[in-house]
């Protein structure tokens, strides 16, 4: 699943091509992609102007001039791409908009996973029950010292679940998971109220760099992601645990091991991930 430095990427990629532009025409080539009423979501996005598109969390928030908003989760494999007037269909092609300008966007989902949702500008939170309770942002201004301490107090969870949960913390995921807790030297498997200041304020600081790292490196390719030119990220030549299980580990030379935690894969180093 695209964590947030992937949909961030996505993001940047769709305002290029995306913002400022009129949507003459909605194809709907999968009805189950919305979360909405049809006739409403096209009535609604026909014509209008995308003015700007923000991003909460794994959430994509498509902003239209008639103050709706179309609320998109990628989900497993969803992806946009920009194509030209004349492009037919992919074979995995759920929805097109094609633009004024003769550009089309096209939204493929191999899975089928991935969801959009009309709803009115500034109801996010209200509308869209994950968004609603989600936690901060992970950026200085954001995700605080007290916060994140006081938070990780109140939870017996393992650190690793603590971080999947998105009511504590917006976007991260698997892969980002496992690689701020190899920075930071915390086992996965230790509980979350466990971890004393000086950890906890390692780990925050760990997870905002490293998210603004991956960013600025388009997002990890380790399935299928692309952004909206077609473009691989770069992130997955820069990950010292996800996606290693078996290599020695970078900093003691350790062998990594891999072990299922949350019902999810989870790598990490044995010996300085105390």
């Amino acid at each position: 699943m695209p964590e947030l430095p992937e949909v961030e990427t996505v993001r940047r990629g769709l305002k290029k091509y995306f913002a400022n532009e009129k949507i003459q025409q909605v194809k709907l080539l999968y009805p189950k992609l919305l979360v909405t009423d049809e006739k409403q979501f096209l009535k609604r996005v026909t014509g209008s102007i995308v003015t700007r598109i923000d991003r909460r969390g794994k959430f994509l928030l498509i902003r239209l001039d008639n103050q709706s908003t179309i609320v998109s989760h990628l989900r497993m494999e969803g992806r946009y791409s920009v194509e030209e007037s004349d492009q037919a269909p992919h074979k995995h092609t759920e929805a097109i908009f094609q633009l004024v300008n003769g550009n089309q966007v096209f939204y493929d989902d191999t899975r089928k996973f991935g969801r959009m949702q009309l709803v009115k500008t500034g109801d996010e939170a209200k509308a869209v029950k994950s968004i609603g309770s989600m936690g901060p942002e992970p950026t200085e201004q954001t995700l605080t010292s007290t916060y994140f301490f006081n938070r990780l107090q109140k939870s017996k969870k393992a650190v690793k679940a603590w971080l999947l949960d998105q009511n504590n913390l917006a976007g991260i995921g698997n892969i980002y998971a496992d690689e701020v807790l190899w920075l930071s030297r915390i086992s996965p498997l230790r509980p979350a109220n466990e971890i004393n200041s000086t950890e906890a304020d390692n780990l925050r600081e760990n997870i905002i760099s490293e998210l603004a790292f991956a960013i600025k490196n388009g997002g990890s390719t380790v399935h299928s992601f692309i952004d909206p030119a077609g473009e691989s990220g770069h992130m997955q030549d820069k990950l010292h645990v996800y996606g290693r299980v078996g290599q020695s580990c970078e900093r003691d030379g350790e062998k990594l091991i891999k072990i299922k935690l949350a019902q999810r894969g989870t790598t990490y180093c044995q010996k300085c991930q105390k």
